[in-house]
């Protein structure tokens, strides 16, 4: 297969400049396209054999769900029924905005679709390349992250490029995604609304529409969850995975320093090369390695939008091993450490504090 690529000016465009690709999804094709969380893949959410084709593109687990990306909220009522009140509230607070939310599905969406699930998830972007694709299309567009699965997600095109490139019909360079990682998800299907998959909306901001707000357990696990069901995408399954391997170092920083040194020392010893993930309060502490700088502890924006893309830019330098920071601490601290966990396959190594010793 042919991919065509698209260039986009998301500042300035004509929406006859997406016309092509709103074909492409009318016609049971896929589109990966950028949007304000990651790059996503595209395809018509009622059409179950678009939907199977984006499992096959990506290598995808077929019991993962798709979020169904929408550009109006009366959507909602071909997409789902027994709607709460909750969801309209959400939607009037954050919609379009890095929000999904899990509803029960309307007999139309194809199971498919919802990785055989009974219930449906949707989201509104507010990237405007990717609004204007779903109004020219005329269809509901199902997307999960345009990435191989298991690796990255894709914030810039020549991401979607490397992984996509000849498996999919048209990719959309729209320029790099603003927040960097994907929407929060949050379950309206039972009596608490429960967050399934933490993003750039935090708890306490749904909280402050929603009243109370639980995270699922296997949320805050520091362990995979490979027996649950994956009743949204990125509960299950390992993600966002650089090639070498990561492990994540907690503790004081003076202490993460010093044992990320003395390892890159050890393994330099041995011929092997160390990355480290770092910030930019932190990167010229390291004597050793090949340090990348994810962003300020400062801005917790930063870190969000640069770490796929951190992860990434591993790969290209032949590194052996890989050590990062942890970012608890971070407001966006719940969010990053999400991915960053399993990226690292949950390899968590925990310094003592002297007193401990």
């Amino acid at each position: 297969m042919k991919t065509e690529i698209i260039k986009i000016n998301r500042e300035q465009f004509e929406e006859e400049e997406l016309e092509a690709a709103a074909k492409c999804l009318r016609e049971g094709k896929l589109v990966a396209f950028p949007t304000e969380t990651v790059y996503g893949l595209g395809g018509n959410a009622f059409d179950a054999t678009a939907s199977a084709r984006i499992y096959e593109a990506k290598g995808r687990p077929s019991d993962n769900p798709l979020i169904v990306h929408i550009a109006e909220i009366k959507a909602l009522e071909e997409l789902a029924v027994d709607v709460p009140d909750a969801a309209y509230h959400l939607a009037d607070a954050f919609w379009p905005g890095p929000l999904t939310m899990i509803l029960k599905k309307s007999p139309r969406v194809p199971k498919t679709t919802t990785g055989g699930l009974d219930t449906v998830a949707v989201r509104m972007p507010s990237d405007p390349i990717a609004a204007a694709l779903i109004r020219c299309s005329g269809v509901y567009v199902a997307a999960p992250s345009a990435n191989k699965s298991g690796r990255p997600s894709t914030t810039k095109a020549e991401h979607v490029i490397e992984d996509l490139d000849g498996r999919v019909d048209v990719i959309i360079d729209g320029g790099a995604a603003t927040i960097g990682l994907e929407s929060t998800i949050v379950d309206l299907t039972g009596e608490v609304p429960l967050i399934l998959r933490p993003g750039y909306i935090t708890a306490e901001q749904l909280a402050e529409v929603l009243g109370e707000v639980r995270f699922d357990e296997a949320v805050l696990k520091k362990s995979p969850s490979e027996n649950v069901v994956a009743r949204a995408p990125g509960m299950k399954y390992r993600h966002y995975a650089p090639k070498a391997p990561l492990y994540i170092v907690e503790g004081r920083n003076e202490e993460v320093i010093r044992y990320i040194n003395a390892e890159a020392v050890k393994n330099a010893a041995e011929g092997r090369i160390t990355g480290i993930l770092a910030t930019e309060e932190t990167k010229k502490c390291y004597t050793g390695g090949m340090v990348f700088c994810v962003g300020e502890r400062a801005n917790a924006e930063s870190i969000a939008a640069g770490l796929f893309d951190t992860l990434r830019s591993f790969d290209e330098t032949g590194v052996s091993v890989i050590y990062s920071e942890s970012f608890a601490d971070n407001p966006l601290g719940t969010a990053i450490m999400n991915r960053l966990l399993k990226a690292a396959g949950y390899h968590i190594i925990r310094l003592k504090k002297d007193e401990e010793k």
